[in-house]
């Protein structure tokens, strides 16, 4: 097995306690659509276009996960599971941790903005399932996006990102772990009181938002009426 595989497939078990070799980890969804990406960049980059499309649209059947061939990956990616979208201006750094259902998605293309439309995802990042990274914004390293958070504005590095739209959480660390798997602390190690009281808060904003939609909906019909 050559030594830049070998290393690639031992990051993924360090943050992975599932598999239980790396030949096992060569099975995994997100492994093959980062090998099928590095070769659709590259015809992308030869201006290739239609074959790499044809690639990326060949990976996305296969595993679920669709990484624009123009996007710019970095060493040691990690998609756990599936459907996860990355876009074509995107750019991710090394060691990052993506979990199902993320997307790092662009700007609305009708506005007449081009160029960098997806954001910049800084080194040894995690981003946990359903999270929406969304514009031309950066994640500094070593950033954590909670579950189902919305992130719309700039990530400081070492932050932790929860909620619609995403806020920083106090977390009080007193030995930063080598790897937080979801990108939630959730051991003795970190207060688990803000944490619950931020989470809580964020539904009870979700709540409101719907309440308020069906609010909405009632006085349409009722004015149709």
């Amino acid at each position: 097995m050559p030594f830049g595989l070998a290393s690639y497939l031992s990051s993924i078990k360090a943050r992975d306690p599932a598999p239980r070799s790396r030949l096992e980890i060569l099975t995994y969804p997100g492994v093959l659509a980062v090998g099928l990406h590095r070769i659709a960049h590259r015809l992308y980059r030869a201006e290739l276009f239609l074959l790499a499309r044809i690639v990326n649209h060949f990976a996305r059947f296969l595993t679920g996960i669709d990484i624009h061939p123009g996007a710019r990956i970095g060493k040691n990616l990690f998609i756990d599971h599936g459907f996860v979208v990355i876009g074509e201006t995107a750019e991710v750094g090394d060691n990052v941790t993506i979990y199902q259902g993320s997307t790092l998605g662009g700007t609305n293309p009708a506005n007449g903005i081009g160029g960098k439309r997806h954001p910049t995802i800084g080194n040894d990042v995690v981003i946990s399932l359903g999270a929406a990274i969304l514009g031309p914004i950066t994640v500094g390293d070593g950033a954590r996006i909670g579950a189902n958070a919305v992130v719309t504005k700039d990530v400081p590095p070492g932050a932790t990102m929860v909620g619609i739209p995403a806020r920083p959480i106090p977390v009080v660390v007193r030995e930063p772990p080598a790897f937080v798997p979801y990108g939630t602390p959730c051991s003795e190690k970190f207060d688990p009181v803000t944490q619950k009281a931020e989470l809580m808060r964020c539904e009870i904003e979700a709540l409101k938002a719907r309440l308020d939609a069906l609010e909405r909906l009632l006085s349409k019909a009722s004015d149709a009426a």
